[in-house]
C-alpha cells in the first residue's frame, strides 16, 4: 500500500479553558501574530461545533504554521501529558541565543520554565515551558 503523500504539518489546534487569558499568554508572552477570530462567542452551542466559525476560537501565525485555541473545556480542567493524546508542542526559533532571550522574557513575565538544554544528539537545544492550562510547550532551536 502506498503511503499518503503529506507535504507537511498545515495546523495545530489545542483546546483551553479560558480563551481570554490563553490569547493574552500566546500574543503577549510568546508574541504570536493573531491572523483569524471567531466573531461569535464560544458559549453559543452553535459556534462550539462549528469549525467555520473557528469553534469560538483564535488562530494565530507562527513561523510558517498555524496554531489554534479552541475555548470549549471545562474551566476546571487541566492539561496531561500522561494521557492519550498531545505529548507536548515544540515552536522553532532560530538560534539557541534566541532560546536565552526567551527564557528572559518568560521570566520577565513570572512563567517557570526549564533551563536551557543542549541536547548535541539531536543537534538542537530546548527551552520547556507550560502554557496557562498547563499545556507542555517548548522552543526548540538548532545548536
Amino acid at each position: 500500500m502506498a503511503m499518503i503523500d503529506v507535504t507537511g504539518l498545515h495546523h495545530v489546534r489545542i483546546t483551553v479553558t479560558d480563551l481570554e487569558r490563553s490569547r493574552a499568554f500566546y500574543t503577549e508572552v510568546l508574541g504570536f501574530e493573531v491572523v483569524a477570530a471567531s466573531s461569535g462567542s464560544p458559549d453559543d452551542p452553535a459556534v462550539r461545533n462549528d469549525p467555520a466559525q473557528l469553534y469560538g476560537g483564535v488562530v494565530f501565525h507562527t513561523n510558517g504554521m498555524l496554531f489554534g485555541l479552541r475555548p470549549v473545556a471545562d474551566a476546571r480542567d487541566r492539561f496531561v501529558s500522561e494521557r492519550v493524546g498531545l505529548d507536548h508542542i515544540s515552536f522553532t526559533v532560530g538560534s539557541r541565543d534566541a532560546l536565552v532571550q526567551a527564557a528572559g522574557r518568560l521570566e520577565e513575565h513570572g512563567i517557570v520554565h526549564g533551563k536551557v538544554q543542549d541536547l548535541p544528539a539531536f543537534g538542537i537545544a530546548i527551552l520547556s515551558f507550560s502554557d496557562p492550562d498547563g499545556v507542555h510547550l517548548e522552543l526548540t532551536a538548532p545548536l
